[in-house]
């Protein structure tokens, strides 16, 4: 599933951080599985009536939540945990009044359901199927790798890694392995070859509904099916160790948080909120954020149960960048202006029927890529051209990177594919597009400045990472298939638009 930062100009972005923090109650300190059924947690209460899962938002002082944790036993709810330091508050209960009840609650800034189906319920969601690089496929590359030097046997059909110069800044500065990126995902495969020498299991975990599991190998996908974390994390930090692939952060560390559904596969805001205080509370220097929080696709204020969500996601990732974290996430697939004045969501929610609905952008959330101090990232293909599912928009994405384009950018290459060549599950490799995969390459930009300057702060690194882009500038044409029509409209200039923000990342740029 992929789907998922801070304003381009200082207008935006106090206009976007008073929206959220002011609107919400609370004010920041600094500038896809059933849904989870873990072990002991009934689907159903004595009754037979569905759980759900919650999330209740207080004021962080110890005797409020001592307090709201009374009442919500009061009113039929089980605390899963509280995490007192965000005051956000993970919650079952199986009583259909329980949010309601809770919003009249003395220091309860929000409260509501992170889902729509009870904890049986199933349902999924994907960005497309993988495509495995056949054996065929495997000697081809490897044959024209080693004709014109390339250091990895599959790096011919890399030309993500030549599109923003990772390959030869490799040379210079490979990144340090006192950086690390947490793939915040559906598991890594860390017995991966091209993964083991780079992973820290020591900041990985299992967050599935909302409780960090670090037991041994917990933070593995459920199945091989499940490729997409063990792709975004080769994208990051594959090695340059003579073994299929290389990453853009080659010498950086690569760890991995959990947050999918055992059941459905979906990543739900609990989830999420365990995964930012976890990364925060591990020393993890960076995370990659490649989906959206489930249920909703956009989380709009006006809905209680959509604004508590936001409220408790924004909660985490605050908490993690004050802690020193910079978080990135994907902008998303489905070709959406978010600068626009109305979108049209026909997907969520997606635990259960959707419904087709108009949100306006400016007061529906995309989560977390819409969330004050998080980069969003767009996709591009191999002519540096946004990609036709990337979204976009003015004012809202902050830069772009290699993502693929199977359809209109093809690539001279062995395997004369568009998409994103990575790690998969099992030892194999395979290829996706998606901003999924931008988000991962400028993650990888993101370490590389990190390692250069360890001293960085997340908002610090954030204009780094702005300041090495290079910016083609809107397109005098968008007509991706050739009917007549612009497919997307590009506003803005040569040093800030909303296809590429401040623009496309140079990793050679950013360690020189």
């Amino acid at each position: 599933m992929t789907h998922l930062r801070s304003r381009r100009r200082l207008g935006l972005a106090a206009s976007l951080a008073l929206s959220l923090t002011a609107s919400l109650g609370f004010l920041p300190t600094a500038a896809s599985a059933a849904p989870f059924a873990e072990p002991g947690v009934r689907a159903t209460d004595a009754t037979g009536a569905p759980n759900l899962a919650y999330v209740v938002n207080t004021r962080t002082d110890r005797r409020t939540i001592e307090s709201v944790k009374k009442e919500i036993a009061a009113k039929g709810g089980t605390v899963v945990i509280a995490y007192e330091k965000i005051g956000v508050i993970v919650v079952h209960s199986a009583n259909p009044d329980f949010a309601k009840a809770m919003r009249a609650v003395h220091g309860v800034r929000s409260a509501g359901a992170t889902r729509t189906a009870p904890l049986t319920a199933a349902g999924a969601t994907d960005e497309g199927p993988v495509q495995p690089l056949t054996k065929r496929q495997a000697a081809r590359t490897a044959s024209a790798s080693a004709a014109v030097g390339d250091g990895e046997p599959l790096e011919a059909d890399q030309w993500n890694l030549r599109a923003i110069g990772a390959d030869r800044a490799a040379d210079i500065e490979p990144g340090s392995a006192r950086v690390t990126v947490a793939v915040i995902d559906n598991g890594v495969d860390d017995t991966h070859p091209d993964l083991a020498p780079n992973f820290s299991a020591a900041q990985s975990a299992n967050c599935a509904g909302g409780r960090a599991d670090t037991s041994a190998g917990a933070w593995r996908p459920y199945t091989t099916a499940d490729a997409h974390g063990t792709h975004v994390a080769g994208e990051i930090a594959a090695p340059r160790n003579g073994i299929g692939i290389a990453g853009v952060a080659p010498g950086v560390k690569v760890s991995a948080i959990k947050v999918s559904d055992p059941v459905n596969g979906l990543y739900y805001p609990e989830s999420v909120v365990c995964a930012f205080v976890f990364a925060a509370d591990h020393g993890v220097e960076i995370t990659n954020n490649s989906y959206y929080v489930d249920p909703w696709l956009y989380n709009c204020l006006d809905d209680p149960d959509q604004r508590a969500i936001v409220d408790a996601v924004n909660r985490a990732q605050l908490y993690a960048r004050n802690k020193g974290t910079l978080n990135l996430a994907s902008a998303g697939n489905s070709n959406h202006d978010l600068a626009s004045d109305a979108i049209v969501d026909a997907s969520s929610p997606d635990d259960s029927t959707p419904v087709t609905r108009t949100v306006d952008p400016h007061a529906c959330f995309d989560v977390p890529t819409q969330l004050p101090g998080v980069v969003t990232v767009a996709a591009t293909g191999v002519q540096n051209l946004k990609s036709y599912y990337s979204t976009y928009g003015y004012g809202v994405i902050d830069i772009a990177a290699p993502g693929g384009d199977r359809r209109y950018q093809i690539p001279d290459t062995p395997s004369k594919n568009g998409r994103i060549l990575s790690t998969l599950p099992d030892g194999q490799y395979g290829f996706l597009q998606g901003t999924s995969m931008a988000s991962p390459h400028a993650a990888g930009v993101a370490a590389l400045l990190k390692s250069r300057y360890p001293k960085a702060t997340p908002a610090q690194l954030q204009g780094l990472l702005k300041a090495q882009a290079d910016n083609p500038g809107c397109p005098e044409s968008y007509d991706q298939d050739g009917d007549g029509k612009q497919d997307a409209v590009c506003e803005g200039g040569e040093l800030f638009n909303g296809f590429y923000g401040f623009g496309i990342v140079d990793a050679l740029e950013a360690v020189e």
